[in-house]
């Protein structure tokens, strides 16, 4: 697969010209470039320049939606989903209390099979109130039944936007795309944007075979019997298991026409590595940094980069780590009691699997906290210095 930063600098004119944009307005292009007929959003820090860049193109006359701004992101959810129900594309944002106030609805857009496009903005969540990047609020929305990306950067935040509408139309499960808060929503860098027919040709109008039309008779929110409920959940699941096949495919036909591809995963220099960090969002770009400085120094170690995170990729977790000694996974988030969330999903993943390697896992920018290439350097030494503990460790952040 092409590298994000190797892609962008191909020059395809194809591919459309580089605009310098923070990832927040990077998502605004991607969701004005996909053409939804209905957008409710909700501000709330530090996903608002969505909203307001939605806003501004609308009334510039370069995006023919419904902006719909309720009175809370609950309400916000409660009109995206009938308004899907209902055949039109609907695209919202959020961050972090505001994901967590739409956890009630969450499980009903996914049971609805109401393929929303949702970007959230990774922020700690309270109490206390903070306002820095932290994934613990995505995290928390697992087991809704809601496809789940990590993006790394404002580039792959738009392409991944475009790319969540082909997958969730075609399996009808949402999709939540997430970018880490400030180092990405808020940082500029140059993002190529593409042309509007460029993406029409990759994302066909939106035209489900079932929805709420009064010619067709249909109607959701009936009562169900238990067996009818477990038959829709087993829908549910093999939508999901579908759904890593549609995702490679849409990520494979983006980077045939725009030069940038990402994969579900990403291995950077992990061939011949004696230890493999793992991490997703932001995150990887000080990883690599971390590796390049390790590798120069004369320590084999490489990046995996997971960028899906529901479905979760076993497969080619499995593939990509067979014949690594150890891994390091690196948690900005944390479920108490238990500590690092990827720590667990990597353990599952791994489970049974012959000669997996020795997992060690770091709760690192917890809270936003920075990790510096060298935190990264001292936690992996720190790794292969003694046998793995059960738990995750805190990052000792006087070497951030």
């Amino acid at each position: 697969m092409t590298h994000p930063a190797e892609a962008t600098a191909t020059g395809r004119t194809d591919a459309g010209p580089a605009m310098l944009l923070t990832g927040n307005h990077a998502a605004a292009w991607a969701a004005r470039l996909a053409r939804p007929q209905v957008v409710p959003v909700y501000p709330i820090t530090p996903q608002t320049p969505i909203l307001e860049k939605l806003t501004d193109f609308q009334a510039e006359g370069s995006f023919d939606a419904e902006i719909l701004t309720p009175e809370s992101e609950h309400s916000v959810l409660s009109a995206c989903i009938p308004a899907s129900l209902a055949g039109a594309r609907v695209f919202t944002a959020t961050a972090s209390q505001g994901l967590l106030l739409m956890h009630e609805l969450l499980h009903y857009a996914s049971g609805a099979r109401a393929p929303i496009v949702m970007v959230n903005v990774n922020r700690t969540v309270a109490s206390p109130w903070a306002f820095w990047p932290d994934q613990t609020d995505s995290l928390a929305q697992r087991d809704t039944g809601w496809i789940q990306f990590y993006c790394e950067s404002a580039q792959e935040s738009l392409d991944t936007v475009i790319q969540a509408f082909r997958i969730g139309e075609q399996v009808q499960l949402p999709v939540l795309v997430n970018q880490d808060a400030f180092y990405v929503s808020h940082a500029l860098e140059p993002v190529c944007v593409p042309a509007q027919q460029l993406v029409d040709d990759y994302l066909p109008p939106y035209a489900p075979a079932h929805r709420l039309d009064t010619a067709l008779g249909e109607s959701w929110g009936n009562v169900v019997s238990q067996d009818m409920f477990c038959r829709h959940r087993q829908d549910i699941e093999a939508a999901m298991g579908k759904a890593l096949a549609v995702a490679q495919d849409a990520d494979r036909l983006w980077g045939e026409r725009t030069g940038r591809s990402y994969g579900l995963v990403e291995r950077y220099r992990c061939d011949g590595a004696r230890v493999v960090v793992l991490a997703i969002g932001s995150m990887c770009g000080t990883a690599r940094e971390a590796v390049d400085a390790m590798r120069e120094a004369g320590f084999a170690v490489g990046l995996l980069k997971l960028r899906l995170l529901r479905p979760l990729p076993v497969a080619a977790l499995r593939a990509a780590l067979a014949g690594v000694p150890d891994v390091v996974v690196l948690d900005r988030n944390h479920s108490p009691g238990q500590g690092g969330i990827l720590l667990q999903e990597l353990r599952a993943a791994l489970y049974q699997m012959p000669h997996a390697p020795h997992i060690h896992g770091f709760l690192a920018g917890v809270g936003g906290v920075n990790v510096s290439p060298d935190a990264i350097a001292h936690m992996v030494q720190t790794a292969l210095a003694r046998h793995p503990p059960v738990h995750s460790e805190w990052m000792r952040t006087s070497h951030a």
